[in-house]
């Protein structure tokens, strides 16, 4: 258990609207459903909440934001500073002139392409094989079947850990492959994405497709974190993870996927210690067997 500090937080922040929990539980906040508590959970009623906590939080204190949790693993220690969990307050998404879409950090990246469907918006379909939040899709570059986050945005819009609202166009979020080259600090809550016109049912179809797709070769429904590893260049990662023998390979309770390996499974009682060694150890194959060295795509933090 970690130091109670929501009392403190509570004393020099009285006009904070979001919740405040100690030791919460962040199992639930992960698709893992693995891991340790935070030693603060805040959730911010909306953007003007979150600036005024970080403007008033102690600098020293760790802070990590939360959407889906689709890319996450804290470990069994858990988190030792605050996390902020972007919830409800920052899920609103709007359609704007021009094939243009609003959307919070914390919208699910599938949301906005129904939404962009239902108005005839193409080009966004891709964020349908995403499972996560703008937030992480902006942080990430996320990407799936042939398009990336890099088509799309127009500017995104987040706080830092002084509080101030800070703007990104396309070029200064440094996009390049799984990455932004905004600074770590900031805390996107909304981005404007640019599509173009489409008829509503020929990208409804475009967005069936991914599904199936995605259902016929990932391990949807599951207790997974998506795509374990980056793509080496030159190199698909699952392929390499296949050569080096390690498709259905388990650490207790964790299992790298049989249908897809490149994701990692909790069939239940694995702890985040199981996930990460399993990914360890499939690293560690694939450099024996190929020379090639794997990069986490998952987040991994906290205590072990």
């Amino acid at each position: 258990m970690f130091a109670d500090l929501t009392a403190a937080l509570r004393d020099a922040m009285p006009d904070l609207r979001g919740k405040l929990e100690a030791n919460a539980p962040t199992a639930p906040l992960s698709w893992f459903r693995a891991g340790g508590p935070a030693q603060v959970l805040f959730s911010p009623a909306d953007a003007d909440d979150l600036a005024v906590f970080l403007a008033r939080l102690s600098p020293d204190l760790p802070v990590l934001p939360v959407g889906l949790g689709s890319n996450l693993l804290i470990r069994d220690g858990g988190f030792p500073g605050v996390v902020i969990r972007l919830g409800k307050g920052f899920s609103d998404i709007a359609v704007l002139p021009d094939h243009r879409i609003r959307a919070g950090a914390g919208a699910p990246d599938v949301k906005v392409a129904r939404v962009a469907a239902e108005a005839g918006i193409a080009g966004l379909s891709f964020l349908r094989g995403i499972p996560g939040a703008i937030g992480g899709a902006l942080r990430m570059n996320g990407g799936a079947y042939g398009g990336e986050t890099k088509d799309v945005l127009i500017s995104a819009i987040g706080v830092d850990r002084s509080g101030t609202r800070v703007s990104f166009d396309n070029a200064a979020m440094g996009f390049t492959y799984r990455h932004a080259a905004v600074p770590d600090d900031v805390i996107f809550t909304e981005a404007v994405f640019q599509g173009s016109a489409g008829d509503p049912q020929a990208i409804l179809a475009e967005m069936n497709a991914i599904t199936d797709a995605r259902a016929s070769t990932q391990p949807v429904n599951t207790r997974t974190g998506g795509s374990t590893f980056k793509n080496p260049p030159g190199h698909k990662a699952w392929q390499l993870i296949d050569a080096a023998g390690c498709r259905g390979l388990r650490v207790g309770d964790a299992q790298v996927s049989e249908l897809h390996c490149n994701f990692l499974i909790n069939h239940g009682t694995a702890r985040a210690v199981d996930i990460e060694s399993l990914g360890d150890e499939v690293r560690r194959r694939v450099r024996e067997h190929s020379g090639v060295v794997l990069e986490w795509e998952i987040k991994r933090v906290g205590l072990a």
